[in-house]
């Protein structure tokens, strides 16, 4: 379906794209996902998503749903003709999932509902798995283009951000690809929770699939192309708790047995509706009305982006600089505008548009299995630069919450402490006052090492009540592998 391809594309993109670009033109994709919406109670969205249930039944999971998506795409790659066949639905194991799912929500235990939430386990696929391919095909381009001296590419820094997670992106992906590969929606309508969700309203839907039994010649041609696997054609039944209304069933019946309409009288609420005489879906000669899916072609958008080029990170000159290392931090530090440590863990699925969108490699999942999959922030790669709100401008879940820039230079995520037996100016007697130079809020200041003694060593000053915990101070440290200065983390964010 061109609706479903056209939005599995784009958030793909935006979960892909590292310039920053795509998420001026369809961040508003990822807020559309039903999860998201309930988390950050997205009323609007929610009833919308609802509507379009109750009158056309699961059109959600086979166009909005980049996981839904997803598992149409794995199948097509899968020649076989009439691949499909019907099967019963397995209630116990959809509504266990969902009672898992539900559980894991109202306890706060992000490793389960991240990753039985279908939009951020694809998201996860997505910036674990495409993302450095894109990155690559990228940086081939680049190279391409320096040989023949243009910049029209830059190269793009390709590193895992969390092994445990890039292991359940792929766990997921190889879980997805082969029960999709094997029959269709498999994952769609036995284990995902929003496919139980909506398959429960969908039951109600103004339009439905239904049969013509006078038309039906029984040739299996609809249970066999069939992704959802809802269609019994031996008793002229739809199954319309999984039905995704994709329209594969009509298109493949030669007979005109099928339709997609509302039919007066038709057993509204059951899974199944069977029909008694002409559908007023169908044209001369029998042949399907093509108007459902016309009515959604029409809907169809065009998003154009053009991707933008940002500076090319280098430190100006030659010599080896040994990684920093990560310091043990007693508190993890949470994006600015995720107001504190459980706001963050109450709102966010661990998507991973967050990590994937930040252009200073400041943001990456965390480890930690109260907080599995959910953003914090480490310095070893860049600082959170005060003019930068890109997070808070993706998150979907209310997870952080958007800030202006000048709101987000006000925001204390944290403070600098110093590591005395670290810092050069102390260890090897040399000036430095690097962190006190490229402190933003003008929070550290260089003073005596000894105060009785003007003339020994400058050693900084922190100002908690003006640091903001940016990691400026901890990024730019010339101490490694550990930094002389760190940034430990609040509980709760404050206002400076």
């Amino acid at each position: 379906m061109t609706l479903g391809a056209v939005f599995f594309i784009l958030i793909t993109l935006l979960f892909v794209d590292f310039t920053g670009t795509m998420h001026h033109y369809v961040a508003w994709m990822a807020k559309l996902q039903l999860i998201p919406a309930l988390l950050s109670l997205n009323l609007l969205v929610i009833a919308l998503l609802l509507i379009l249930t109750l009158v056309f039944g699961r059109v959600y999971c086979s166009v909005i749903c980049p996981m839904g998506v997803f598992q149409d795409v794995i199948a097509r790659l899968r020649r076989k003709k009439n691949k499909y066949s019907y099967s019963k639905a397995i209630h116990w194991l959809r509504y266990t999932m969902l009672g898992i799912f539900v559980a894991a929500l109202l306890a706060g235990i992000p490793a389960i509902f991240g990753i039985l939430s279908p939009y951020s386990s694809y998201g996860r696929i997505a910036q674990n798995l495409f993302q450095p391919v894109y990155q690559w095909g990228n940086n081939l381009l680049a190279s391409v283009a320096e040989g023949m001296d243009s910049y029209a590419f830059y190269h793009s820094d390709i590193w895992i951000r969390s092994l445990p997670v890039f292991l359940v992106a792929l766990l997921t992906f190889v879980v997805i690809f082969i029960l999709a590969w094997r029959n269709g929606r498999t994952y769609c309508n036995t284990i995902c929770p929003v496919g139980t969700i909506l398959g429960f309203f969908s039951r109600f839907s103004w339009f439905k699939i239904h049969f013509d039994e006078s038309k039906c010649r029984n040739c299996s041609l609809c249970s066999k192309n069939c992704k959802s696997s809802c269609i019994d054609y031996k008793t002229h039944t739809v199954d319309h708790s999984r039905c995704v209304s994709c329209g594969n069933c009509i298109e493949k019946c030669k007979f005109g047995a099928l339709s997609y309409s509302h039919q007066a009288g038709s057993p509204v609420g059951r899974g199944n509706a069977t029909t008694n005489g002409t559908d007023g879906a169908t044209g001369e000669g029998g042949t399907p009305d093509k108007g459902k899916r016309s009515f959604l072609l029409a809907t169809t958008m065009v998003a154009t982006a053009a991707l933008a080029q940002e500076g090319k990170k280098v430190d100006g000159g030659l010599a080896v600089i040994e990684d920093k290392v990560a310091p043990d931090r007693r508190t993890p530090i949470t994006p600015p505008g995720s107001l504190s440590a459980r706001n963050m863990a109450k709102h966010c699925t661990g998507c991973q548009l967050c990590v994937s969108e930040c252009p200073n490699d400041v943001l990456r999942p965390s480890t930690d299995f109260s907080t599995f999959m959910q953003p914090t922030s480490s310095y070893e790669r860049g600082y959170c630069r005060p003019e930068c709100n890109r997070c808070s401008e993706v998150c979907p879940t209310g997870a952080i919450r958007p800030i202006g820039h000048d709101e987000k230079s006000s925001i204390q995520i944290g403070h600098a402490v110093w590591v005395k037996k670290y810092c050069i100016p102390v260890s090897e007697g040399i000036n430095c006052g690097n962190c006190a130079r490229h402190c933003p809020a003008g929070a550290i200041e260089m003073v005596p090492l000894d105060p009785d003694d003007e003339t020994s060593a400058l050693v900084p000053a922190v100002n908690e009540t003006r640091c903001i915990g940016c990691g400026a101070c901890e990024n730019l440290c010339p101490a490694r592998p550990f930094s002389a200065i760190y940034v430990e983390g609040h509980e709760e964010h404050r206002m400076v």
